[in-house]
């Protein structure tokens, strides 16, 4: 055993001169690095890799947060831990970061090139790449950093450029012409995924196309008028019998002068608009199919920043396509050509990086065949060979997969993998491989780079290096990651792993909460509602920020947070705080004595043996759960509860006994169940308790309470009857207590009791005297109420506590009467108000609750104070 420390603990805890100090020793130590342990069952998470420029956000902190308690809760349980680091390159951010930052400067990076162009993407992420991991360490996170990985390593690299020849060479990728979510302000395609609709209040414009060779005219509404110098149709449902007569004829389009035709197609609704479409291939996904039915020519009429290209009039051309919008709309009133305008809302595709209105898009691009991926990674998922956490998930996930479309994987960028793929510039050779052709002079290599998601779909499996360690760590055991990311990671993932590997790649999937305001909002720069985390830090420490996110954070459900809640954190450490030091302070004057542990033990020492034993069952369970919310409030109840409060109260009288044996033997235990406690706390405030862990002993160098084995689940420990007894005397003393501050009793008095009911024992006698401050004990089954006596119903026992010769009775009837008086005149107003139809029916839903809230609250005060009169009578 180490030998105890007997310096005093510092007054209060100061988080600001720990934490630092800690993760440190931990690096210094390498005791979070994994290798290869034959003898020992790996336990492995990988993280989400965060952006390399981005910085950490309160999403992060939850997240991370989560992935350390698991991953330092089965280190601690005996598992081969290993939580693998790294960033994701992202390619979209990265890029626009640096190709601003350049045009600040006056450069454009076309004229720079390629090549020069990449060496300020790398010096960009050698500068800001570190940002985020660093401050993760501010979090206190356990990760393996020297196995810390980054997407564009060149060992990475190559397993991406691996995966696309593999994929390649099997027929799986294929190129060709399909309509795409373009993001003008990164000039390259995106995901499905990566379009957030808004809600955005526009107009409604009708157009009139004139009918070749007649004096008739048809009309189409569009939000869009711009695309119509791109239409090569109209269309109209063939039962509609307004337009029978047109259907093969041509209407020339107005501005452009081009001949169109009008057709047919069931496509289009009867009682929409006017019940003619305007069709533009090139840029509407509907537009598209339905030209491709119909053999319409596809006019791509804009560039990739969506100005409008050479397939417009020529005084319309290089503009950008909102004020293309405005001349369109000038042109057709100006050719009286416009029918009518109209205000409508409609939801508009944004895109999430660039933040611009997308442009479907007419485009060459690479895809991925995703229908043979994609049938056996949702069978892993039905089968429950992989589980989601909420379950909830499952049906998303399989709505999704069951509607997959091929995935389009590249990307018009610079930064990122770049596509290996090349043309023979003398022939239409093309050659994919990992390595270049030899004779590279002939050839040229395509352009574009893979979509990140395309390089990142391989993190559980490629951030091992060797097959030896694939084989070791991988399936890893628990993703931790947001529910947003379902699609573009966790499935991708899957069928990744699947695949390459023959494997699944992980075995639970948690989806973590969303955090919000105190208002709702999900949190943001733009609402400027997300508090800097390493301010929270700075302010209240990580650990409090850590315990705080996760006390507050359901399965499932979303986070509603504010700076002040962690207060909760911090207000719970500094409990842990005093609990130690009141134990240390006391070891200054009585020797510990391990012989004596498990000597002279009453039955609050085998209540709180059994309190913690229960309590170690039901963090066992929550935790195999994944209900990490559970284990935290569960750990809070019985450390702040059971420990603090009841059981450092319930061992003052016996430290303060004349029998030094007695002293040393509760000292004894009490220090040993309270640095077993800190290890059930460690996976949630790491720097606290290895604080107060080094206090308490001397330590090797080296050691730490974060490798230390998590205590043991003992059944026979557990004492029902000891857990039932201490509760009744609990229930009893809180009685006891509420009586004292509702009669305004004198803390200094001692009160007399009367249980009806329940036997009272000698052992809850004696406890019961002395948390509630009591000199005597009355307890019969038909004792009668004495005269004058506040009253108390407990497990069903009648409690009575006399108040005469304690307080002045008639000055509290008088207090009490007062009180009822102006609590019924508040309650008349409020009452008044609510019979009111005028407020009921028009005032905000939240003010009408509360004010019945109020009224509730006030009738329930109203009658117990009348029971208290009652009681003095």
């Amino acid at each position: 055993m180490s030998e105890l420390k007997t310096a005093e603990l510092p007054k209060a805890y100061n988080p600001n001169s720990v934490e630092d100090k800690w993760y440190a020793y931990w690096e210094n130590h390498k005791l979070y690095h994994s290798e290869i342990d034959p003898k020992k069952k790996a336990y492995t998470i990988v993280i989400p890799p965060p952006n390399v420029t981005g910085i950490l956000t309160m999403g992060h902190i939850l997240n991370n947060s989560i992935q350390d308690a698991f991953i330092r809760y089965k280190r601690m349980k005996g598992f081969n831990a290993c939580w693998v680091p790294g960033t994701d390159h992202a390619s979209i951010a990265t890029e626009a970061k640096v190709t601003n930052y350049l045009k600040e400067q006056g450069v454009d990076k076309r004229q720079i090139g390629r090549d020069e162009f990449l060496k300020y993407c790398w010096e960009w992420t050698a500068k800001y790449g570190g940002i985020i991991t660093k401050q993760l360490r501010k979090l206190g996170v356990s990760c393996d950093w020297q196995r810390e990985r980054f997407t564009m390593d060149e060992h990475y690299y190559g397993k991406v450029i691996e995966a696309f020849v593999n994929l390649y060479k099997k027929g799986k990728i294929y190129r060709g012409f399909r309509m795409v979510n373009w993001c003008p302000a990164s000039k390259s395609a995106i995901s499905d995924e990566e379009v957030i609709y808004r809600q955005v209040n526009g107009k409604l414009w009708y157009l009139k196309y004139p009918v070749k060779d007649s004096n008739r005219f048809v009309i189409v509404a569009t939000t869009r008028p711009e695309t119509m110098l791109g239409d090569t149709g109209i269309a109209v449902n063939p039962k509609d019998e307004r337009y029978k007569d047109l259907i093969g004829k041509m209407v020339v389009l107005p501005i452009v002068g081009r001949e169109i035709p009008i057709f047919a197609d069931d496509y289009v609704e009867l009682e929409f608009g006017t019940g003619a479409v305007k069709v533009t291939p090139a840029h509407d996904v509907n537009d598209y199919e339905m030209g491709k039915r119909h053999n319409l020519e596809f006019i791509n009429i804009f560039n990739p920043d969506a100005s409008t290209n050479g397939n417009v009039p020529e005084d319309l051309r290089n503009l950008d396509r909102y004020v293309v919008r405005e001349k369109v709309i000038e042109r057709f009133e100006a050719l009286e050509l416009l029918e009518k305008t109209e205000d409508y809302t409609n939801k508009v595709g944004y895109s999430e990086r660039g933040g611009v209105p997308i442009e479907p898009y007419l485009s060459e691009q690479w895809f991925l065949k995703m229908d043979e991926l994609a049938c056996p990674a949702l069978e892993v998922v039905k089968e429950g060979k992989i589980h989601f956490h909420p379950d909830h998930w499952v049906k998303t996930y399989e709505h999704w997969m069951e509607n997959i479309q091929d995935w389009c994987i590249s990307r018009q960028l610079w930064w990122g993998h770049r596509i290996p793929v090349w043309y023979n510039k003398n022939n239409h050779e093309t050659y994919c491989d990992v390595t270049p052709p030899e004779d590279i002079e002939n050839w040229r290599q395509d352009e574009d780079v893979l979509d990140t998601w395309a390089s990142s779909w391989l993190w559980a499996h490629e951030v091992f290096k060797s097959k030896e360690e694939q084989n070791y760590y991988y399936p890893t055991d628990t993703l931790v990651t947001a529910p947003d990311i379902i699609f573009f990671w966790v499935a991708r993932m899957i069928m990744s792993g699947l695949e390459f590997m023959h494997d699944i790649p992980f075995k639970d999937v948690y989806f973590t909460s969303v955090i919000r305001d105190l208002q709702g909002r999900k949190m943001s720069k733009s609402l400027g509602n997300s508090p800097d985390p390493l301010d929270v830090i700075e302010e209240y420490g990580a650990d409090a920020l850590r315990f705080s996110v996760l006390y507050l954070a359901p399965l499932g459900q979303d986070v509603l947070f504010s700076t002040e809640k962690c207060e909760i954190g911090r207000n719970f450490a500094n409990k842990i705080w005093n609990a130690g030091r009141y134990l240390l302070m006391n070891a200054q004057s009585i020797p510990v004595n391990n012989d004596l542990k498990d000597k002279y033990r009453d039955f609050a020492d085998e209540w709180i043996i059994s309190r913690f034993e229960s309590t170690l069952k039901q963090i066992d369970e929550a935790m195999n759960r994944f209900e990490i919310n559970n284990a935290v409030k569960i750990i809070y109840s019985y450390v702040w509860n059971d420990f603090c409060d009841w059981y450092i109260e319930m061992s003052k009288s016996r430290l303060y006994s004349d029998d030094e044996n007695v002293k040393s033997a509760v000292l004894t235990r009490a220090l040993s169940l309270f640095e077993e406690m800190l290890k059930l706390v460690h996976p949630f405030m790491p720097f606290i308790t290895e604080e107060i862990w080094h206090l308490i002993y001397e330590r090797k160098d080296g050691e730490s309470i974060s490798t230390s084995d998590f205590p043991k689940f003992d059944p026979s420990l557990v004492n029902s009857e000891a857990e039932d007894q201490i509760h009744f005397v609990q229930e009893i003393v809180t009685a006891i207590r509420n009586i004292r501050g509702e009669m305004n009793i004198p803390p200094s008095k001692f009160v007399n009791v009367y249980i009806r009911g329940k036997k009272v024992t000698e052992n809850e006698t004696l406890y019961i005297k002395k948390l509630g401050k009591v000199e005597n004990i009355f307890n019969h089954e038909n004792i009668e109420k004495p005269k004058a006596s506040a009253s108390s119903v407990v497990a069903g026992s009648d409690i009575f506590v006399p108040l005469e010769g304690l307080i002045d009775l008639d000055v509290e009837r008088n207090r009490l009467q007062k009180d009822i008086a102006r609590l019924e005149g508040s309650l008349m107003g409020v009452s008044k108000k609510l019979s009111n139809e005028n407020f009921v029916n028009n005032a905000p839903a939240d003010v009408v609750a509360k004010e019945r809230q109020k009224k509730a609250d006030w009738e329930e005060k109203i009658n117990k104070l009348k029971t208290m009169l009652d009681d003095l009578k």
